[in-house]
Parts: C-alpha cells; structure tokens; sequence
C-alpha cells in the first residue's frame, strides 16, 4: 500500500458484543473522491466516524503519508448529513467556529478566508443571516465552506445532500465537485443514492455483510470535469455495471 494520501486499516470494530466492521482496508489518493454505499446498518457512518477521529475503540489504524492519525485531525474534515449549524451564529460565524469559536460575528464577517468561503460556496450576500433564514440547501452550503474552513486535505461527507429536493441535490453535487477541483482535497462520501455515486465518484466502495467489509470496489473511467449531458451514455453505462454487481453480491 503505498503511504500517500490517506490509509485506513480496521480488523474489527465492534458495539458491544456486536462486530460491526471487519477486515477494512481502504487507500484514498489525493484528489481522489470515493463513495461509499451499502444497506442500511452496514457499518458506513461508522467508517467515517473512525476516521475524523470520532470513534477510538477499534482494531486498527489511520494514516495520512504514512503518519499514523491518532483522534481528531484539522487535515480530515467532516460534515454531516444535517448542516448542524449554532442557530445563535449568523453565516460568517458559524463558518469560523469551525476553527475560531473566539471569534466574534463581526470579526468573522471581516475574515478574508470567511469571505473567500462564502464565495466560493455563493452565500457572500448570506453572511449576516442566521440558520433560521436559509433554506436547507443554503445551510449546507454554510457547512460545506465550514467544512473548508481549516483546509483540509480529506473531506468526509456522510449523506450530505440526502434531505434536500433533487434539484437542490444536483447542484450541490456540481458545487462539491468544483470546490474539490478547486482546493484540491479528496473526498470519502457516504450515499444511498446510486446516480450520485457515479456521477462524482472516482472509484464506488460497496460495504456488505454483518460485519461488515469491502465487498466490491467499482473504478469509473470517467473524465474530468464531469459533465452530465456530455457523459450521459458512459454514466448510465457505469450505473448499471453497479447495480449489476450489487444484485450479484445481494447487497440490498
């Protein structure tokens, strides 16, 4: 395996008397955006979970470059599936806290990496708002640039665009993908949505059994950027070798 980029290796993860993951061994390049998908309870989240730094009571080890990542790491960002946002901040702080929890609403309006962000993400004229006036796909929006704030190199994403219209779904997608092409980070996103997987991913992870553990890696030979009239013939292609191998492996 080679020492570049990020490493995970779990033997077992376990609730209780429960084995929940067993035999995880997953290298992400740089740049390298990955989709994890599964049935439901299949030990996902908890993959993600172990590698912000949010679950320590497991067999096995992360690593970036080689370095062993021990807990929460500023290099490995997470965003969940609700944007989670402190319903007291407004937008440019609650982007800050990422980091800067100290830092005072008007202060982060005058950040130039909050205003970069906000950008970025299309939110600028938002920085005064609170959560309660943005529309669920603008929160996550705040909490992608919130996400960004710190620069990391990984970004984890565990169902982020799941609540939202498919609409809304689409753009946010377009958005990650640039943002991505942009900073350079890779991605590890959790989804239930096929179509979603294969349009951003570069390789899909399938998770399957109880515990459970790698049971099919799918590399997509797509081009970049992404363009979904362009490549519309190659992405149906894609998913239906997918969805051929998920009913093979009886995954759902």
């Amino acid at each position: 395996m080679s020492s570049s980029g990020l490493q995970l290796h779990i033997a077992g993860k376990r609730f209780g008397t429960r084995q929940v993951l067993r035999d995880i061994d997953l290298q992400l390049a740089p740049g390298e955006i990955v989709s994890l998908i599964g049935a439901s309870g299949c030990g996902k989240s908890t993959l993600l979970r172990i590698l912000a730094g949010l679950e320590r009571d497991y067999a096995g080890e992360v690593a970036l470059d080689g370095a062993r990542v021990r807990g929460v790491d500023r290099q490995i960002g997470f965003i969940f599936q609700e944007p989670r946002l402190l319903p007291w901040l407004d937008v440019a702080a609650n982007v800050a806290f990422a980091d800067e929890a100290d830092l005072s609403p008007a202060a982060a309006r005058q950040s130039a990496r909050v205003q970069q962000l906000l950008a970025q993400v299309g939110l600028l004229d938002y920085a005064t708002a609170l959560p309660k006036q943005l529309s669920g796909g603008q929160a996550q929006r705040v909490a992608l640039a919130r996400g960004l704030y710190r620069q990391p190199r990984v970004l984890l994403l565990d169902e982020p665009f799941s609540a939202v219209d498919a609409f809304t779904r689409i753009k946010l997608q377009d958005l990650l993908l640039r943002l991505a092409g942009e900073h350079g980070f890779s991605v590890l996103l959790v989804t239930h949505d096929i179509d979603e997987a294969v349009y951003l991913s570069d390789r899909v992870i399938v998770i399957g059994g109880q515990p459970g553990t790698i049971a099919h890696a799918q590399r997509l030979e797509l081009p970049r950027p992404r363009d979904r009239q362009a490549h519309e013939a190659a992405l149906r292609q894609a998913r239906q070798d997918l969805l051929a191998a998920l009913h093979s492996l009886h995954v759902f």
